[in-house]
This record gives C-alpha cells, sequence and structure tokens, in this order.
C-alpha cells in the first residue's frame, strides 16, 4: 500500500469537503488517495484525469474509479467537485483553470491542493478571479488548501489557441517548434538539448527513437536535415505528444508519437536512440525513468545501433551505460553538461 502524500493527506484532514455525486480528481499522486475517496463516496461517479500516462495506468488500478489521460479534460455534465493537485509549472496551472471553467457548472467546487515548494499559494492569485467564492481551508505539512466556488465558466476549450510557436536555430538548421504549457522546452530551446544537437552525427537512413521527446525538437532536426530517416517520438506526457505532432506538422514532416511510461508501448528496433532523458517528477528530483531507459535501451537497439544522449554532467550515467554496453564515450562536455554515445555490439 501507497503511503499518503502530504497533499492527499491535507485533503483527507478536510473529509468533509471531499463528497459530491460526480467528482473529477486531476494529477493524483500513485499514493493511494483515490482509493480513500471512494471509500468516502462509495456511491459517487469518481473520475482522475492526468497528462502523463503513468498516472493514468495507475488510477485505472482502483475500482470505481475511471480514469482519463490526454490533452484535454473529458466532458463530464453536473460535475460536483474538482479536485486538483498544483502542478510545478503556473503556466500549465492557468491553462487547466480554463479548461476546468469550461467543463464546470455553476455548482461545481474547485479544491486545490499542493506543497509550497511547487508553488501552490499562486492559486489564489490565479483562480481568484475567477470564483466568487474563495476559502482558504487549511494550511498543514508544508501544504494548502483553498477552495473555489461560484465560478466564471466558459463555452470551450481548445488547446490550439494556446499553442505559440518559437524558431530553433541550430548549425546550419532553423525551424519552427509548437509550444505549449506543462511541455519541456515551452518556449525555448534548452541548452542541453542543444549541445545535443550541435553534436550529433545524423544517420543518413533508419529508424530513430526519440525517447522523451517533449515538443519534438530532437525529431524535427534529424528529419530536416535527413528526410528518409523513419522517426518515430516517445513521451510519457499527452500534452507532449500533441506538441510534438503539431512541430511535425509545422515542418512537413511524418513521424509515429508514442503515448508511453518508459518503453512499454514500444516495439521493435532502432538504428538510433537519442534522447534528453527526463529527471524531474512533480518537484522532486527522480533520476528512476532515466536509469530505467538507459538499461532497457540495448534491448530496443538493431546490431550496430547507437545510443546518444544528453544528461547533467552531475548524473552518474556512466555505470549504467559501461554495465550494458560494454564501453561508451564522451563526445562532448561542458560546465553543465554531457554527451554520451554508445553503440550495440
Amino acid at each position: 500500500m501507497s503511503r499518503l502524500a502530504n497533499p492527499s493527506l491535507l485533503l483527507l484532514r478536510n473529509e468533509e469537503e471531499l463528497t459530491g455525486e460526480r467528482i473529477l480528481v486531476i494529477n493524483t499522486m500513485r499514493d493511494g488517495f483515490l482509493r480513500e475517496l471512494k471509500q468516502l463516496n462509495p456511491n459517487s461517479d469518481i473520475h482522475a484525469f492526468s497528462y502523463n500516462v503513468a498516472d493514468h495506468q495507475d488510477s485505472q488500478k482502483h475500482k470505481g474509479i475511471t480514469s482519463h489521460v490526454s490533452h484535454s479534460l473529458p466532458v463530464l455534465e453536473e460535475l460536483d467537485l474538482v479536485i486538483y493537485y498544483y502542478p510545478k509549472s503556473k503556466p500549465e496551472a492557468l491553462m487547466m483553470l480554463d479548461n476546468i471553467r469550461a467543463i464546470a457548472s455553476s455548482k461545481t467546487r474547485i479544491l486545490i491542493v499542493g506543497d509550497n515548494k511547487g508553488g501552490v499559494k499562486s492559486a489564489e492569485k490565479q483562480f481568484k478571479p475567477f470564483a466568487g467564492e474563495f476559502y482558504k481551508l487549511e494550511s498543514a505539512k508544508h501544504c494548502v488548501l483553498f477552495e473555489f466556488a461560484d465560478l466564471t465558466l466558459l463555452d470551450g476549450f481548445d488547446i490550439s489557441s494556446y499553442q505559440t510557436t518559437f524558431t530553433v536555430s541550430v548549425n546550419d538548421q532553423s525551424f519552427e517548434v509548437a509550444s505549449v504549457p506543462g511541455v519541456f522546452n515551452h518556449g525555448k530551446l534548452d541548452d542541453g538539448t542543444r549541445l545535443l544537437l550541435e553534436q550529433i552525427a545524423v544517420p543518413y537512413k533508419g529508424k530513430v527513437l526519440d525517447f522523451g521527446c517533449g515538443a519534438g525538437i530532437i525529431a524535427t532536426y534529424l528529419g530536416l536535415k535527413t528526410p528518409e530517416l523513419r522517426l518515430n517520438c516517445l513521451d510519457v506526457s499527452a500534452l507532449a505528444v500533441y506538441a510534438t505532432e503539431q512541430t511535425l506538422k509545422l515542418n512537413n514532416l511524418e513521424g509515429n508519437v508514442i503515448l508511453s511510461d518508459g518503453m512499454q508501448a514500444v516495439s521493435g528496433q532502432f538504428d538510433l536512440i537519442i534522447s534528453n532523458p527526463p529527471f524531474h517528477t512533480g518537484i522532486s528530483t527522480d533520476y528512476q525513468i532515466a536509469e530505467d531507459f538507459l538499461a532497457l535501451s540495448k534491448q530496443f537497439l538493431k546490431p550496430k545501433g547507437k545510443l546518444t544522449i544528453v544528461a547533467n554532467s552531475f548524473l552518474k550515467y556512466q555505470p549504467i551505460l559501461e554495465a550494458q554496453f560494454g564501453e561508451y564515450e564522451t563526445i562532448a562536455k561542458n560546465n553543465k553538461f554531457a554527451v554520451y554515445h554508445a553503440q550495440k555490439s
């Protein structure tokens, strides 16, 4: 049984607020809160939503919970209560607020909970202008719980209206990138990916996997350099999958875009796997996703297939690469990032 996280414990301290005939929980923490909520509301219609497919899969394990994963909320009629675990990204929170107001009714209440370090206090400023009623219910366990009601409603929600574009210029290549709140590389090219693209030797043919694709920058760069490549892009986030699809479309490229928790939904083998692998989950640092990916990557490479990644220099990926491939090389390094390259025998 998972140990309840502090935001969930704070919610359950206020269990009298956790009632409704139809309830939607957004961004659950894989800690058993949904099970507790169902026990409090045995006859209620309870839904869970996440952009993250791993969270979605965890929510599906709970009996009596209908789980959804997408880039936009499901349309649920007569929604009594929304429980929102506040995210790390403030632009994402503003976008979600609009999405909630587009599916809410005049009777819908919103409970927002989060860790102080995650910026939950910003929710008051962000949400209060759109609510006739506002309460700070409790502050405890380094978390805050807010309630908002009497919402200013919206007629609809279209994620494309939150999409912006920016230009990436690396080496001799320039292209447009679709940027969406909550997706890595929102609004700009990060320094690690830039170093990777500056150093990568683009294969002239073959099947490529961009793992943790974000907005699809790496795959787009490769595809424009060498149109013969067969592009595959993977991310755990439905927002990232959407952004990658839009970036490929902007640049007249085709690719197979996969929503997957790690390599779960991947089949076949690749000539090149390339990545700026993620190592953050919420406000905590989590290396497990990247370490699992590196440990599994060899089996998804064809003979002579290559793996190229960029990582913060302090991350200890070298022993994993050595264990999997026997040897590897560092093809670029600066005071913050390193680019590693390995090849399957």
